[in-house]
């Protein structure tokens, strides 16, 4: 317990001081979060050399980024956004997989290490792409609501992903396992609009002007669901988010996304951290022209891909191009999906820290790009600056 309270106080420290260092130099603070990980972690001056408390803690902070974003999304509008994403969330993830895949065996990584790269990269950051929203646009506007489309059908498909991962270790009935998952979330689903209609209602409807007991019903049931969702096979995020679709069925939600927002982004420093402190600077020079090419091949490929599909769907070409840009990054899934995959053995060291580093470039690149020319919290000027 001492030990994670001092790795704590570096990390908050110098996350602090790097943050104030990068306002002055007018950048996302983002980065500031990240270059912390790679300076105090355990390929940096090693100030942290055991990250999985800190690890796990800051996926928290992923369970409730997407709870939050759930509770924008009431469940008539959420089928609405499926119908309208569909196109641009399946094209863009399917070329993504063949040009990471064709990348990667060009460099002669194996069948399986360029299969497992492929999948990882075909999906768009949730963390970042909400984090860079205006609250505003996020909650009411059609920029908010294109993208929060992708990323949750793009979410879908990566539960999809992972239990392929868990198929390459060797598992057996795998289509039977990804049938009965999909029954489960069919039912999870259905189980929590009737809570939340029956009981989570009634409850808040008695509690609504003690706001302390808001607060932690708010937690309890983002926390509670998400425990009960991994207990079924379908993660702590999957589970997050449709806790919070069913809650914003409920008049108080915009209420409890305002008050969840600190408690929110202290998480998310510890997420971004440990980002950082994963990379392994010993490992770039056999992965540097890999990562190279793929970074600057989806620098330029990603985006346009997002702006051709939204144009196809009927979106002028200015909206296409800016939500290109804001879903250009690749996801906390593309982390999820090589860390199951060396946990099974599924993949090779360096196809694992490829993905991890071009992961992380693509946050530091699009996060540049997003904060110098469009409307973020976190904008360079005051022109750009917009909560």
């Amino acid at each position: 317990m001492e030990h994670f309270i001092v790795d704590l106080s570096v990390i908050l420290v110098g996350a602090a001081a790097l943050s104030y260092a990068a306002v002055l130099l007018k950048q996302p603070v983002i980065l500031a979060y990240i270059v912390c990980g790679v300076l105090a972690g355990p390929w940096g001056f090693k100030f942290i050399e055991r990250m999985e408390l800190i690890d796990a803690i800051s996926h928290l902070g992923i369970a409730l980024l997407l709870f939050l974003a759930g509770l924008a999304l009431p469940p008539q509008k959420l089928l609405k956004l499926f119908r309208e994403s569909t196109l641009v969330t399946l094209g863009t993830s399917a070329i993504s997989f063949l040009i990471g895949c064709t990348i990667a065996m060009a460099f002669g990584f194996a069948a399986i290490d360029a299969v497992c790269i492929g999948l990882a990269l075909m999906f768009s950051s949730t963390i970042l792409t909400v984090k860079l929203l205006p609250t505003t646009n996020l909650h009411h506007g059609k920029m908010g609501a294109a993208c929060i489309g992708v990323l949750i059908l793009q979410d879908l498909i990566a539960i999809g992903v992972l239990v392929f991962i868990r198929c390459l270790a060797g598992d057996d009935g795998v289509l039977l396992h990804f049938t009965l998952l999909n029954i489960k979330l069919a039912f999870f689903i259905i189980g929590l609009i009737f809570i939340e209609q029956f009981i989570l209602r009634k409850i808040l409807w008695r509690i609504e002007r003690l706001h302390e007991a808001v607060f932690i019903l708010g937690l309890a049931w983002c926390f509670g669901v998400a425990l009960i969702s991994n207990s079924l096979g379908l993660f702590y995020e999957t589970g997050a988010f449709f806790a919070g679709v069913a809650m914003a069925r409920h008049p108080i939600a915009l209420y409890i996304y305002e008050n969840f927002k600190p408690i929110r982004d202290f998480f998310l420093v510890l997420f971004f951290f440990t980002l950082g402190a994963r990379l392994n600077i010993g490992i770039l020079p056999e992965i540097f022209w890999p990562t190279a090419v793929l970074a600057i091949v989806f620098m330029r490929v990603k985006p346009w891909l997002f702006r051709k599909f939204f144009m196809m769907t009927g979106e002028v070409k200015e909206f296409s191009a800016e939500a290109g840009l804001r879903l250009g990054s690749f996801s906390e899934f593309s982390l999820l999906v090589v860390i199951l995959a060396s946990e099974t053995g599924s993949i090779s060291l360096q196809a694992s820290q490829l993905v991890q580093w071009v992961t992380i470039l693509s946050f530091v690149i699009f996060s540049y790009l997003v904060v110098m020319n469009y409307q973020t919290p976190i904008g360079t000027s005051e022109r750009l600056n917009k909560e």
